[in-house]
């Protein structure tokens, strides 16, 4: 059973940058844990390492597939698990960084199946989200299954329509046949490790986040993705920051209501991730204040982690 170290946190906590100055200090290796660094040339908007830092650092799991392609959480684990397998081959510390809930719930206890695909079903709720917009679908979900509801972006549109078609197909909540199946189950030797702000000042990095992607050319890099011959996938164009970009460069509004929607989605999309991450049990949380000195974080986090 392979030890996983994960670093944990809203958007614009600074999970990146801790877990790598952690790989730095004990020669470990990052998977990421994010369901939009996976997409090649989607760097900006997810906050992608650079080359130089990923030169310094080995990463797993970025830039695995196109734009164009559907990328499920069945197939992150598949990877992932590939990954940790190489990394541990090696004896290097596995250091599991992101923010996509889901992505996490699912390396450390397990894939919840759930009944096969529907396609009809899909597509009507997809439709639905056509007319309506995605929140139509969100505001159902909230009918059915509230916990679902409340854990979920509502403009995820894909994990939207699973939870749909999920109570649809067998009469019962995902978020009721999810804990059934998952309590207890763990797949590895999981430690988890959370930052966490004050709410105000969290939403102060998330709006300084969204200044510098833009300063960086966030539009530029969504008008490049839009010029390619294949179009993005559903998940890519509903990516945070990308789809309000989109919804700019196809003239639905100017560029500073984009600017504020991906800062007022971006909070909402913070307040999902706690919620989530309060389900994880055992979590070492790291409060954090605009003070906080890096280096002591990390030595407080090997402490409780490396020379327990």
């Amino acid at each position: 059973m392979a030890r996983l170290i994960f670093i944990m946190g809203c958007t614009a906590s600074g999970k990146g940058t801790l877990g790598r100055e952690l790989a730095l200090r004990v020669g470990g290796e990052i998977l990421s844990v994010d369901s939009m660094k996976v997409y090649r040339r989607m760097d900006i908007g997810t906050a992608k390492p650079s080359a130089e830092v990923r030169g310094r650092i080995p990463h797993h799991l970025l830039d695995v597939v196109e734009p164009s392609e559907e990328f499920s959480v069945a197939e992150f684990v598949r990877l992932a698990e590939k990954a940790i397998a190489d990394i541990s081959a090696r004896g290097q510390p596995i250091l599991a960084v992101g923010g996509t809930p889901l992505y996490i719930k699912a390396l450390s206890e397990g894939l919840f199946e759930g009944p096969g695909a529907d396609a009809e079903l899909r597509r009507r709720l997809e439709a639905i989200a056509e007319r309506e917009g995605t929140a139509a679908l969100h505001e159902r979900l909230r009918g059915v299954d509230p916990k679902a509801a409340e854990r979920l972006h509502p403009n995820d549109l894909r994990r939207l329509v699973r939870a749909l078609e999920v109570h649809e197909l067998t009469g019962k909540p995902i978020s009721s046949l999810q804990e059934q199946w998952d309590r207890d189950r763990t797949k590895h030797d999981c430690v988890f490790i959370a930052l966490r702000w004050e709410k105000e000042i969290q939403s102060r990095r998330i709006n300084e986040r969204v200044r510098r992607m833009i300063a960086a050319g966030l539009v530029e890099e969504v008008r490049g993705l839009l010029a390619e011959s294949k179009p993005l996938s559903v998940a890519a164009r509903q990516a945070l920051g990308y789809a309000e970009i989109i919804e700019h460069l196809c003239g639905r509004f100017d560029l500073d209501e984009a600017i504020e929607r991906i800062k007022i989605n971006t909070r909402q999309m913070a307040k999902s991730q706690r919620t989530w991450l309060r389900r994880f049990r055992n979590v070492n949380w790291i409060d954090l204040t605009p003070e906080a000195d890096i280096d002591k974080v990390v030595d407080e986090i090997q402490k409780r982690i490396f020379l327990e």
